[in-house]
C-alpha cells in the first residue's frame, strides 16, 4: 500500500514539516532551537544538505530541503534522529532549568509506548508529510506558508522579524543557517 505524501525522487526539493509528538511546544526556548541548527549545518557539511528555506516554529519546523548527492530521506531520517537523542540529553540534563523538565520527559516516554518503532523515547512524529516542488508555483506557494507561519500564529507583524526562519534571509538579512536560494 503506497503513501500518497512520500519522498519519491529523492534529488527533488521538498517542503517537509517535522512536528513534536502531541504539539508540544518545546522550542520556546533557544537551547533547544540551537540544537536544530547545529543539526542543519552539520548536514550541509557532511550530508550534501541544501536548506532551501526553514521556520522553527514552537512546537514543529517547516522546512524546505534537497541533497545534491545521496538519498534525501536519509538525511532526513538522521536529523530526526540526531535531533531526537540531543533533546533527549539535553532534558535529562539535571542542570537544564527547564521547569518542564519531567512532565516533557514523561510525554515523550508515553508516546513511545503507542509506536513499535521506538521503545522508551519518541520526540518526532512519524510522517513529515513531504511534498516535492515541482513547479515554480508550488516553489513560491511553499516559501509563503513557510516564511508566514509565524505572522499566521500572531507571533509577528512582518515574516523577516521572526529570529528563526529564514524570511530574514529572503529578506536580505543574514542568518545563521547557509541558503541555497529559490
Amino acid at each position: 500500500m503506497g503513501r500518497k505524501y512520500a519522498i519519491r525522487d529523492q534529488l527533488s526539493i521538498y517542503s517537509l514539516t517535522f512536528t513534536v509528538v502531541n504539539w508540544i511546544d518545546l522550542f520556546i526556548r533557544d537551547q533547544y532551537k540551537l540544537i536544530i541548527q547545529s543539526s542543519l549545518q552539520y548536514c550541509q557539511v557532511n550530508k550534501h544538505l541544501k536548506v532551501h528555506a526553514y521556520c522553527i516554529m514552537t512546537s514543529h519546523i517547516h522546512i524546505i530541503l534537497s541533497v545534491d548527492k545521496g538519498e534525501l530521506s536519509d538525511v532526513i531520517r538522521d536529523i530526526k534522529s540526531f535531533t531526537s537523542r540531543a533533546l533527549r540529553e539535553e532534558l535529562e540534563n539535571k542542570e537544564n532549568r527547564e521547569s518542564r523538565r519531567e512532565w516533557l520527559l514523561w510525554m515523550f516516554e508515553r508516546a513511545s509506548k503507542k509506536n513499535k518503532r521506538n521503545t522508551n523515547f519518541q520526540f518526532w512524529q512519524q510522517n513529515n508529510h513531504p511534498i516535492e516542488l515541482s513547479t515554480n508555483e508550488m516553489i513560491d506557494q511553499r516559501l509563503d506558508y513557510v516564511h508566514n507561519n509565524p505572522v499566521e500564529a500572531g507571533f509577528v507583524f512582518k515574516a523577516e522579524d521572526w529570529v528563526w526562519s529564514s524570511a530574514r534571509q529572503y529578506a536580505g538579512e543574514n542568518g545563521d543557517i547557509e541558503l541555497e536560494y529559490l
